[in-house]
């Protein structure tokens, strides 16, 4: 059987795209959210699906008397995405539909989605929060004293090597030799001493160099070392995001490829941390009476800048409203073009006021909830 190599073509939203995505607020904000492929000829179903969706929310916002004419916009727009078919050539494992009657944002995601619409007076962005939550993509620095090589990683994607300026090629190289294991007579040092020093310079530099390439992220680093490299690398480093576990082997006999898988097995372990640490924080700041699974308490500590970390439940969909003034939840019986995930628009606002927010399944919240809050202060 022949195999094909599938390309993923992602756009995963950055913690400034949520916290100005949850801010905003139209007289009609439609979120659609649907499985897709990226092998363009099985992407018919993709299109109809969406059709399908765009249907439901037309028939939400006729169902509440929206204004005709606003009400047409949108479906101009979502009718023009469905037909676009350079669009639907690339394409990842997920679609993100963000649209009001004036424009739509999309974002594809590696990540698989259940089907949903939402239909408010905002975005509905809880499923976006889980492409960011947890380190499911990253790099991989592959240093040895004959090689340096940056990787990066992602969920469901190929792994690829990044081109970083000012990157040495070896050891020798970067320190101007054509080996490292003496030093010129004039030297202080000489032997393994020397050579220590030497792979110090060396580390130092590809650590600058990947300074400027990484400024800004806040992806995991995950290093592919033997010692004593790895040792001399991490004194070094100055990326503030390097994991405490790295992959403890020569990484020069290891494809690309091979370096990300073991590099994902890191980034489950840093998902495990997290979680792990939630629950003693929770636990402990429960005592203290300053963490709730009470939707409408966390609501209100939200609301007031209270919550200094939240886990959701990436799943479920309380509808209703919350309050501007007092952060009062109204519960409403089913989902509306009135009303909103209650939970989002929690997450939301704590995005908004610093928080860390972990959109999770259910059974890594304490309880078991649809969420837990860590608070500040008592609310």
């Amino acid at each position: 059987m022949r195999e094909f190599l599938v390309m993923l073509y992602v756009d995963i939203p950055t913690a400034t795209d949520l916290a100005a995505l949850s801010s905003r607020r139209d007289d009609i904000g439609v979120s659609i959210y649907l499985p897709t492929t990226p092998v363009t000829r099985e992407g018919g179903a993709d299109r109809i699906a969406l059709k399908n969706l765009a249907r439901e929310a037309l028939r939400q916002l006729q169902a509440v008397d929206a204004d005709k004419r606003r009400v047409a916009a949108l479906a101009e727009h979502l009718d023009d995405l469905v037909d676009d078919d350079g669009f639907w050539r690339h394409q990842a494992h997920s679609l993100a539909v963000l649209a009001t009657p004036d424009n739509v944002r999309t974002f594809r995601l590696p990540n698989a989605l259940e089907s949903m619409v939402e239909v408010s007076d905002r975005f509905f962005l809880k499923p976006l929060l889980r492409s960011v939550t947890f380190a499911n993509s990253g790099h991989v620095l592959a240093l040895s004293e004959g090689a340096v090589r940056l990787i990066e990683i992602s969920a469901n994607l190929p792994a690829t090597a990044v081109k970083v300026e000012g990157l040495p090629r070896d050891a020798a190289s970067a320190v101007g030799q054509s080996t490292i294991n003496d030093r010129s007579p004039s030297g202080r040092l000489q032997g393994a001493e020397g050579q220590k020093v030497r792979l110090r310079q060396f580390a130092r530099q590809v650590d600058a160099a990947l300074h400027a390439r990484l400024a800004g992220s806040d992806l995991p680093l995950v290093l592919a070392a033997l010692p004593p490299i790895a040792a001399i690398y991490r004194s070094v480093n100055s990326y503030p995001h390097l994991a405490a576990a790295g992959i403890d082997t020569s990484p020069d006999a290891l494809s690309d490829a091979d370096l990300a898988a073991r590099a994902r097995s890191v980034l489950d372990g840093l998902y495990r941390d997290e979680v792990t640490a939630f629950g003693r924080l929770f636990a402990q700041r429960e005592n203290q009476g300053r963490a709730t699974t009470d939707v409408a308490q966390a609501a209100r500590a939200a609301t007031f800048g209270a919550v200094e970390a939240l886990m959701v439940d990436i799943d479920q969909v309380i509808p209703g409203t919350v309050a501007d003034s007092d952060g009062a939840v109204t519960f409403a019986s089913a989902p509306g073009a009135r009303s909103y995930g209650v939970v989002d628009e929690i997450a939301a606002r704590a995005l908004r006021s610093g928080a860390r927010v972990l959109a999770v399944r259910q059974p890594d919240i304490p309880g078991g909830k649809a969420l837990a809050a860590v608070l500040r202060y008592p609310v």
